[in-house]
């Protein structure tokens, strides 16, 4: 039997809706998400994850969507979701987490979930690197330098190696100005209270001085006197 031209392509679209219509709302949302569609994958993906609790996957796409059109509420609510049931995406999922946080300056709340990601995989160079950030940002200095180090041990060829380092040098030297500076007040105030305290020992024994001299002015003050001759009355 021979088909003509528009036949053909008829039975072709037909073919076609019938491949579409087959795949799941994951894989119409996955290829979407993958060719950065993300507003056209939302859809599928949302439909994906109610049809599907478990497939962690969509969730991290859908989350990713959200964060990519700046619906950032959205993405946390669904990384939430699906944080607890993550299993090997645990790390992935709370650095994401994490990321939202900082971005809507949460900085307690972006450590957190870093942290809970470097549990997940202690060697999860990039959650260092934000967790470091994080603590930069609210100046707990000693620990952002050790997660910085962190970072450079596991990531030794980073293009951000030099810029770290230069941070890191930065940091410690007003570690030094600080400690210098500390010393010399503490040297200062031992100075102070020195001149202090000497002031108030002369002054001491400047009052102590002028007790004696007083007391030896008055020395048998409180005696009557005597008297020998005789009064007469006229």
């Amino acid at each position: 039997m021979f088909l003509g031209k528009k036949s053909f392509v008829t039975l072709w679209f037909i073919v076609m809706a019938l491949a579409v219509y087959g795949q799941s709302s994951f894989t119409q949302g996955e290829e979407l998400f993958l060719h950065n569609k993300p507003q056209e994958a939302l859809a599928y993906l949302e439909s994906a994850v109610a049809e599907d609790p478990g497939n962690i996957r969509a969730f991290l796409y859908l989350g990713v969507s959200y964060q990519q059109l700046q619906r950032l509420d959205e993405a946390i609510v669904v990384y939430r979701r699906a944080l607890p049931l993550a299993g090997r995406d645990t790390a992935l999922i709370a650095f994401n987490l994490g990321n939202i946080y900082y971005a809507k300056n949460n900085i307690p709340q972006a450590e957190e979930f870093y942290t809970q990601a470097l549990a997940a995989d202690p060697a999860y160079a990039s959650a260092y690197l934000n967790r470091a950030n994080a603590r930069l940002t609210r100046q707990a200095l000693q620990e952002a330098i050790a997660d910085y180090e962190s970072y450079l041990s596991l990531e030794p060829g980073s293009p951000k190696q030099g810029r770290i380092q230069q941070l890191l040098f930065a940091i410690r030297a007003d570690f030094a100005t600080a400690e210098r500076e500390r010393i010399l007040a503490e040297a200062q105030a031992a100075a102070e209270a020195e001149r202090k305290r000497r002031i108030l020992e002369e002054a001491a024994a400047s009052l102590q001085s002028a007790a004696d001299e007083t007391k030896g002015l008055s020395s048998g003050s409180e005696d009557v006197l005597g008297y020998d001759g005789e009064f007469e009355l006229e």
